[in-house]
């Protein structure tokens, strides 16, 4: 291995040069063990933030990374490992329906989570909010449930890619976030780590999500699926709308009720649509559907027969959740203190900033604002009208369910800057906006 040269290193990157897979590799290791300090760390990830990375060595990061803790190997369980990951988005609570809908279509999914970031929600803080769900298990423990019942989500441990442990929570200080070829090494090395052999992408673009521009979101999608391919882990992008919150609940268990009704085969049509085509999606990368038609057919049908249900139940229950509460949704604790944020004039709704939905949702304490504070899982909103609905003056947006008065002002505050209301309709644009894949 090279003599490490840490100046020298940055500055090269500073000028835009390529390094080598050696200097990566030093680099990255040098830093996991503490022997590059959060200061040299944070230049050179400002000057790929300004610079970028070339495909190949690109690559090279996220391959470091992912060795640079433990991996799960999956080759003893049968079935093609099939996952997929969302850039994040509001009221997007997509996974805890495609997981078990998956599953029950012989794919196995092993899902390795994490929480909210910003103004998105977190998969795990809204597994948080059922009642006994246990995200921390052993590798004995995941592997031995993905043989069972094809699915588990799970959070990212101490050991399990600390390279992107370490680099995430600076990244996250250092204004360095919207970096591709950083997104793209954080994603891909933990999938690849998680046993994962393929990839699915629900890329976000519009006002709710990190990249908003469809630019800038088709070239992480892009990026996302070149490296992908170079890594050996094929990788599908949907790049969907997020100019809007996802189904008609934000806030997590408000959330986790709507996959309930989804599960049951009624929930609102966006996230039951996305889901089936994600699932279809899936099951074609593992090669048990030939073509999107049939695939979306067997999606559709084991959402409406139970059967997706089932395997929610079991996985609900083998990591420790109370799988009553789909008989008994009020077990999930949704606060009942409640106000509704009403139209002042009558019209069509034109448009929803839906990062300033997400920032009022987190105001209310479903999210972090710092990374000490504590979610509370009851409060969020309850979404009556989208763009493109009439209004009427006084009917209600959407309904604030509040704890007490916490943050309340502030939420109302920016829920009047997010919506518009016009005299004029709007074309209504596809959810899904392009595929792109290899």
């Amino acid at each position: 291995m090279k003599t490490l040269n840490t100046p020298e290193l940055i500055r090269r990157k500073r000028e835009g040069r390529a390094l080598d897979s050696e200097e990566i590799l030093a680099f990255l290791d040098a830093y996991v063990k503490g022997t590059v300090p959060d200061y040299q760390m944070s230049a050179f990830l400002m000057a790929v933030f300004f610079r970028g990375m070339e495909l190949e060595e690109a690559a090279m990061l996220t391959r470091v990374m992912i060795h640079s803790g433990r991996t799960y190997d999956l080759s003893d369980i049968e079935g093609p490992k099939v996952d997929k990951h969302s850039t994040g988005g509001v009221g997007d609570k997509i996974s805890l329906i495609l997981a078990p809908l998956a599953a029950s279509l012989g794919l196995i999914v092993p899902m390795v989570s994490g929480r909210a970031l910003g103004h998105t929600g977190g998969t795990l803080d809204k597994l948080d909010s059922i009642p006994g769900y246990r995200w921390a298990l052993t590798e004995e423990e995941f592997k031995s449930q993905l043989k069972r019942i094809g699915c588990a989500i799970i959070g990212q441990t101490d050991d399990f890619v600390p390279a992107d442990k370490k680099l995430y929570s600076l990244r996250d200080v250092t204004a360095t976030v919207e970096s591709i070829p950083l997104i793209c090494a954080s994603i891909l090395s933990k999938k690849a780590a998680s046993g994962t052999q393929a990839l699915l992408m629900d890329v976000k673009t519009g006002s709710g999500a990190f990249m908003p521009t469809f630019e800038k979101s088709r070239e992480l999608a892009q990026n996302l699926v070149k490296i992908g391919k170079v890594i050996g882990m094929p990788t599908v992008a949907l790049l969907t709308r997020m100019d809007q919150p996802l189904g008609t609940t934000v806030g997590n268990a408000l959330e986790v009720r709507e996959v309930l009704e989804v599960l049951q085969g009624k929930g609102p049509a966006d996230t039951r649509a996305l889901t089936i085509r994600q699932c279809a999606e899936m099951l074609m990368l593992g090669g048990l559907q030939p073509d999107l038609a049939t695939a979306e057919k067997k999606a559709t049908l084991a959402l409406d027969s139970g059967r997706a249900l089932e395997h929610f139940i079991k996985w609900i229950e083998a990591q420790g959740g109370v799988p009553d509460m789909v008989d008994m949704p009020e077990i999930l604790e949704i606060s009942q203190d409640k106000q509704d944020f009403v139209a002042t004039d009558a019209g069509f709704l034109i448009s929803c900033d839906t990062r300033k939905v997400g920032v009022a949702a987190n105001v209310l304490g479903a999210g972090r604002i710092n990374v000490t504070d504590k979610v509370d899982h009851g409060v969020g909103f309850t979404v009556h009208k989208k763009p493109g609905d009439s209004v009427e003056k006084g009917d209600p947006l959407l309904t604030i369910h509040h704890r007490n008065g916490r943050g309340l002002d502030e939420c109302l505050e920016l829920l009047k800057s997010a919506y518009q209301i016009k005299d004029q309709t709007i074309e209504l644009m596809p959810l899904i906006v392009k595929r792109i894949d290899s």
